[in-house]
C-alpha cells in the first residue's frame, strides 16, 4: 500500500485534534460545579473534602485515644497533645478581605505580609511538634508503635483517602 506523504501527517493531526478535544471536553465537564455559581475548583474547594474536617479530626483523635489504651497517668499528656493538635484559627480567614487588602499593597509589601504569615504558621508548627514529642515520650514502646501507625491521617494510605474516611 502506497501512502501519500501528506496523508500520514493529516491523519496524525486529526487524531491529535480529536484526542485533544476529548480531553478538553472531559476536563471542562469535571470542572463544572453544578449550580453554585462559582467556577469548578473554586466552588468545590472547602466543601465536601474540607467541610467535615473538624468532625473527622475529632473522630480520628477519639479512635486514636482508644487504640492507645492510655493509663490514667497519661491523661494529662493526652489532653495537652489533643489541644495542641487543634488547628489554629486561620489568620485572615476572610479570604475576600485579604485579597482586597493585597490588591492595595505594593509587591514588596505583599511579600513582607506573606513572609509574616509564613512565620506565624511556622511558629504554630514548631509548637505543635514540641507538644507531640512531649506526648510521644510519655508513651510505652507498644503505644508508640500504635501512634506511629495511626496518628498521621493518610500516612500509609493513598493520597486523598484521609479526606473521605471509610
Amino acid at each position: 500500500m502506497k501512502l501519500i506523504p501528506g496523508s500520514v501527517t493529516k491523519r496524525a493531526l486529526m487524531v491529535g485534534l480529536i484526542a485533544g478535544s476529548g480531553i478538553l471536553a472531559a476536563s471542562s465537564y469535571a470542572m463544572t460545579a453544578g449550580d453554585t455559581g462559582k467556577p469548578g475548583c473554586e466552588a468545590r474547594h472547602g466543601q465536601t473534602a474540607h467541610g467535615n474536617r473538624e468532625e473527622y479530626r475529632a473522630r480520628h483523635l477519639s479512635e486514636l485515644k482508644e487504640k492507645l489504651k492510655l493509663t490514667p497517668e497519661q491523661a494529662a499528656a493526652w489532653d495537652t497533645f489533643a489541644s495542641a493538635s487543634e488547628p489554629a484559627m486561620r489568620q485572615g480567614a476572610d479570604r475576600k478581605a485579604m485579597r482586597g487588602e493585597f490588591d492595595t499593597l505594593s509587591t514588596p509589601q505583599r511579600l513582607d505580609k506573606m513572609l509574616a504569615m509564613s512565620e506565624v504558621r511556622h511558629a504554630g508548627m514548631v509548637e505543635r511538634t514540641q507538644a507531640i514529642k512531649r506526648f510521644y515520650a510519655q508513651l510505652s514502646p507498644e503505644q508508640q508503635a500504635v501512634f506511629d501507625a495511626e496518628a498521621m491521617p493518610g500516612r500509609h494510605r493513598g493520597h486523598g483517602q484521609h479526606h473521605h474516611p471509610s
